[in-house]
């Protein structure tokens, strides 16, 4: 693999990304999604029309739509942590985005510890490459979404996991968690189940999400149902419902 730009070599080590398989070639068609036609856009339906459905799936208080690291590190062919259906969920995610608002709207960023401790060291050591610093280009929220995370809220945290403190902050009692992003079978598992432990209506959208492979996302779909009713798996119709029936505004 020939490391874009930023990027270093990642030499031998084995798997891909943060917890990933190495993708290897192509990504199987279809990334264990319903429609295999490709990614379903927010605004291609009429969220008054799946309105049922998507209350059924929300909770009474606001929903609150999480977009996790949307960055050139996942995005980039080039990266050894390529995310190979990241361009196919951009159009969904800037589509809940911005329905949703920026009021509505979290952003987070994965990046590397200035120094890493405990595990961290001996992963650290097998991908050298991502040990930049946190304002890094790799780091940054990709361009096509650059505008709405600078109106938006952004979390940044040196964990694969965003759900914590700050993220907490910005999600209420009532309140339903969408959430969207890379890597399915990584960074949006490890925040969908802590916060599902939390008390918090996690729904994952499946169309807003890429995982290291078709089989690693369709997996981490299938871990994320098992926490059903807490954390469950909804489509991009049903999140622009939930979108739409869940507007409480804030206190």
């Amino acid at each position: 693999m020939t490391a874009g730009p930023g990027y270093e070599d990642a030499g031998s080590a084995a798997g891909a990304g943060p917890g990933h398989e190495q993708a290897g070639g192509a990504a199987r068609a279809g990334q264990g999604r319903e429609d295999a036609g490709g990614p379903v856009t927010a605004g291609e339906h009429d969220p008054a029309a799946a309105a049922g459905h998507g209350a059924a799936g929300a909770t009474p208080g606001r929903a609150v739509l999480v977009v996790i690291d949307m960055q050139p590190v996942f995005a980039d062919p080039g990266s050894p942590w390529a995310a190979p259906r990241f361009a196919e969920t951009l159009p969904v995610v800037r589509a809940l985005a911005e329905q949703a608002g920026a009021d509505r709207t979290v952003f987070t960023r994965f990046v590397a510890p200035e120094r890493p401790e405990g595990a961290w060291v001996a992963y650290y050591a097998d991908w050298p490459f991502a040990l930049q610093p946190e304002d890094a280009p790799a780091y940054a929220i990709v361009p096509e979404l650059a505008a709405l995370a600078a109106a938006s809220s952004v979390v940044t945290a040196t964990t694969f996991g965003k759900w914590g403190p700050d993220l907490a902050a910005h999600v209420r009692p009532g309140d339903t968690m969408l959430l969207a992003g890379v890597s399915t079978d990584c960074c949006v598992l490890s925040t969908a189940l802590p916060a599902a432990d939390a008390g918090v209506a996690v729904r994952v959208v499946a169309e807003a999400c890429a995982g290291a492979d078709d089989a690693s996302h369709a997996r981490a779909l299938d871990a994320i149902r098992l926490y059903a009713p807490l954390a469950d798996v909804v489509d991009a119709t049903t999140a622009g419902a939930i979108l739409a029936t869940t507007t409480a505004p804030p206190d």
